[in-house]
């Protein structure tokens, strides 16, 4: 087992590259193992937007570490999902130590790439390091000239896998069984994205815009139109690696260990790999006994039938929730500015241009506070504000939630803000999931002690 400075055991690592292709030796070791320490409930956590195996791993650590005193008759096992995503180095994680270099970023979040970002950009994406430094420097330059540019050398970034897994997997929504046509987000005016990205980012901050409504310069919301992007190529990789990675393997584990109760969890994109992961188990495969997601970071009309705003569309995970032999249980929290105020923003511009043109966002006295709410509705993620348009879904707080017993089957809406609360822009509270009352949820939606 991996990482004997892990807070618990028995532990496991699965790594998983872009396609979705598992490490063989952790793979055959987890399947041969699991068995033989006796393991009754197997808790399979997938990180989200994340640099490097040490951080995925303190994440675990961290989450983990009150489970064996809050369930201490069980017999758990633990694995920790590995998958090729990143994070854009100036997105504090509360509780979480930062590099300097990364603390520098926080204090200038719109300030040109710094040195851990690009490094972090090189590895998620091999073989751009030309396209990277040129992003870099035009950042720096900010050249008046310069955004068409900016805007054709991120395309160039994300586009990875021109013939690789279908670009079905980056949909959240259907239409008519099919995702729609090209991306605004990748075909669009860079300089009126980047604007709108700059004016997302000024609502953002504290007393939001200066007064006189002034607009920004949309210099300053083109390293969010980069984050974005890149968020976006970090979106399709987990639906590719939960539906052709995780979800056979998941396969194999119930072949080989049908005793195993297996319980996913996943944080932001995690939550939408551990989603696509029931895309990918084999029928009749009934082991996975819980999902729990933790600030999930795309749509809240995955699982629906129908779109409310539009008849002929579904999710693209529509009625796979009944995969699932126990609850799907979303937590969600409105101090989530990542997915509250961003997530929309950037689902509006990727998505297919069926959609009608949103509406204007309202003026308020502090400028754009409500955008987030305007784009919501369409274009809201599970962590803003849970599972939407599936009926018979439970909406509980989070003290309702851990004090009586959770629903044995269908979607579990459990506002979690009371702890998920801490974090400044550009993210917010996204990444602050480390509370024992978080692992209670875990517990309580697989019924595990």
């Amino acid at each position: 087992m991996a990482d004997p400075g892990m807070s618990v055991t028995p532990y496991w690592e699965l790594t998983f590259d872009a396609d979705g292709d598992p490490d063989g030796a952790e793979r055959d070791r987890l399947l041969g193992e699991v068995t033989g320490h006796g393991v009754r409930d197997l808790i399979v956590f997938a990180h989200g937007w994340n640099n490097d195996r040490s951080g995925a791993t303190a994440l675990y650590r961290q989450f983990f570490a009150p489970i064996p005193k809050l369930a201490p008759k069980a017999r758990i096992g633990y694995v920790g999902v590995i998958w090729p995503s990143m994070r854009f180095c100036d997105e504090p994680i509360p509780d979480f130590p930062r590099s300097a270099v990364a603390a520098e970023a926080v204090e200038s979040p719109a300030a040109a790439l710094d040195k851990d970002t690009r490094r972090a950009l090189l590895e998620a994406f091999p073989g751009r390091a030309t396209v990277v430094e040129q992003l870099a420097g035009l950042l720096e330059r900010r050249p008046a000239d310069g955004l068409e540019r900016f805007g054709q050398l991120v395309r160039v970034l994300v586009d990875v896998e021109p013939r690789g897994p279908q670009p079905l997997l980056a949909a959240d929504t259907l239409t008519d069984g099919a995702s729609g046509g090209e991306s605004v987000l990748f075909s669009g005016d860079t300089a009126d994205l980047c604007g709108e990205f700059a004016q997302a980012l000024a609502s953002l901050q504290e007393g939001g815009p200066a007064a006189g409504f002034a607009l920004p310069n949309p210099w300053d919301g083109a390293k969010e139109l980069l984050r974005q992007a890149t968020y976006y190529a970090m979106k399709r990789r987990g639906g590719i690696v939960g539906q052709r990675g995780l979800g056979p393997l998941l396969g194999r584990l119930a072949a080989e260990a049908p005793e195993v109760r297996v319980h996913l969890v996943g944080h932001s994109f995690g939550g939408r790999l551990v989603s696509f992961a029931l895309l990918g188990l084999e029928d009749g495969v009934r082991t996975v006994k819980s999902v729990t997601l933790l600030q999930g970071a795309f749509s809240h009309y995955a699982f629906a039938d129908r779109l409310p705003h539009d008849p002929r569309a579904a999710g693209a995970l529509r009625g796979r929730q009944s995969r699932i032999d126990g609850p799907l249980v979303c937590c969600y929290s409105h101090f989530d500015q990542a997915l509250g105020t961003l997530y929309p923003l950037a689902s509006r511009m990727a998505d297919d241009n069926r959609t009608i043109a949103p509406p204007e966002p309202p003026v308020e006295e502090f400028g754009l506070p409500g955008l987030g709410q305007v784009l919501g509705a369409e274009w809201g993620a599970m962590g803003h504000d849970g599972v939407q348009a599936v009926p018979g879904t439970r909406s509980l707080d989070l003290a309702a939630a851990l004090s009586g017993p959770l629903a044995a089957s269908g979607c579990v809406n459990v506002d979690a803000a009371a702890v998920v609360n801490k974090g400044g822009p550009p993210a917010g509270a996204h990444s602050d999931i480390v509370h024992p009352e978080l692992a209670r949820v875990v517990l309580a939606a697989g019924r595990i002690g």
